[in-house]
């Protein structure tokens, strides 16, 4: 029995906090700390910000909790996950209008309305973990759509969020606690 209970806690650790930091060269790009390891990433055009606004291409600087994972089913596996797990369908839309009552939410949508669509042509929403930003309470027009996703090649600005190379999702996500928090510093 002690040997079990070895043995299973010497795989890897969970984690509960991923940081994000910029990188001083370049304040689009940075870095994504999870326990010991660091991997590139992608962040919004504008650097990281302090005072976040809809539309500035800043990715806050905030404690960020991932609320829950999609994935593109018709394109990936099922990832690994203690998060709550959500398949990206062709109507799920994030509205980014902050006129509209369902404001910095999922939305079902036709294809082609506006809106941010989740379901691309691209492979950047292939697999996509909310981050809850301005989303408890709502406060119209501080920011919305807020996600960790898969990056462009050379890590070009994302519009705020922080991007990744698809090979970090399979070795992070696995290893996240349910509540746990990315850190963007």
């Amino acid at each position: 029995m002690r040997n079990r209970r070895k043995a299973a806690s010497s795989g890897p650790k969970t984690l509960r906090t991923l940081r994000v930091f910029a990188s001083v060269r370049d304040r689009s790009k940075g870095f994504l700390v999870a326990g010991a390891a660091s991997f590139p990433c992608a962040l919004g055009r504008s650097g990281i910000l302090t005072r976040k606004r809809e539309g500035d291409g800043g990715t806050p600087r905030a404690d960020l909790p991932l609320r829950r994972v999609f994935y593109r089913a018709d394109r990936i596996g099922r990832p690994r996950t203690l998060l709550p797990l959500r398949r990206i369908g062709p109507r799920d839309a994030w509205c980014d209008d902050a006129t509209d009552r369902r404001y910095n939410r999922l939305i079902d949508r036709p294809p082609g309305q506006a809106e941010e669509r989740l379901q691309r042509e691209d492979k950047l929403y292939d697999v996509i973990v909310e981050l809850g930003w301005n989303d408890r309470p709502v406060i119209r027009g501080r920011g919305s759509a807020i996600f960790w996703h898969l990056a462009r090649p050379g890590f070009t600005p994302t519009a705020g969020c922080v991007a990744v190379e698809a090979h970090v999702f399979a070795k992070v996500l696995p290893r996240l606690a349910r509540h746990c928090v990315i850190s963007v510093r």
